[in-house]
């Protein structure tokens, strides 16, 4: 059996992340679709300037993108760089709360959404909760980016995906003695540590909210 060439692959990203687009502008959310991951940084340059205060959540799409220093580049004012690393943080309220509630009043908010279906739902899991708060409410203007890996068929495959794949690599990456860390997939614990805690789904755009989702025609984060 002949295996796929570069551009059957292609074809299937395209035509995934396009149908994503267009049901996400469905329901009333701004989306584009950036082939590459160039083009999804330059996205996010164009929209700040000298100034901006960006806000951004723990994510690995973040990291991979290098979001900091291109957000720098640009002069905006990155809130939250500290946070922004592949390297566990310790979960410390008298620093992590005043931290995040600097956030709500961002002029631009970045995360990454751990899936997103063809039907244009968004699908998101917190352990603390300041992404997903963010993300509905408080900041000037949300972007949310997701590589063309976190693109699911329905719901039901998205929250296999939340399982399977983004839940129990962060657990990984926080070195957290989940139960998950070692099976590889969602145990449904009741850990003191455990990380999955807050399921967030968006239908639709929420009112108050200017929400922008940019796919990556790329594999990003978990």
């Amino acid at each position: 059996m002949k295996r796929a060439t570069p551009e059957i692959d292609r074809w299937k990203k395209d035509l995934w992340a396009k149908q994503a687009v267009k049901a996400l502008q469905k329901n009333q959310f701004g989306a584009a679709y950036c082939p590459t991951r160039e083009e999804a940084v330059k996205y996010i340059q164009d929209i700040v300037s000298d100034g901006t205060t960006v806000g951004i959540g723990g994510s690995m799409t973040a990291v991979e993108l290098n979001l900091v220093e291109k957000l720098e580049e640009k002069g905006a004012n990155v809130l939250n760089k500290e946070m922004v690393t592949p390297a566990p943080l310790p979960l410390d309220p008298e620093q992590i709360i005043p931290m995040v509630r600097k956030l709500f009043c961002s002029d631009l908010y970045i995360a990454s959404a751990n899936a997103i279906t063809l039907n244009g739902y968004v699908l998101n899991v917190d352990g603390v909760g300041n992404r997903v708060a963010s993300i509905t409410i408080g900041p000037g203007k949300v972007v949310l980016i997701a590589g063309v890996n976190k693109i699911a068929r329905n719901v039901e495959e998205a929250y296999h995906r939340l399982e399977t794949i983004a839940c129990p690599k962060n657990v990984k990456r926080y070195n957290l003695p989940n139960p998950c860390a070692k099976t590889g997939y969602c145990m449904d614990c009741k850990s003191p540590t455990r990380a999955c805690r807050i399921y967030h789904l968006m239908k639709f755009k929420p009112m108050l909210t200017d929400i922008t989702v940019l796919i990556v025609g790329e594999k990003l984060g978990y």
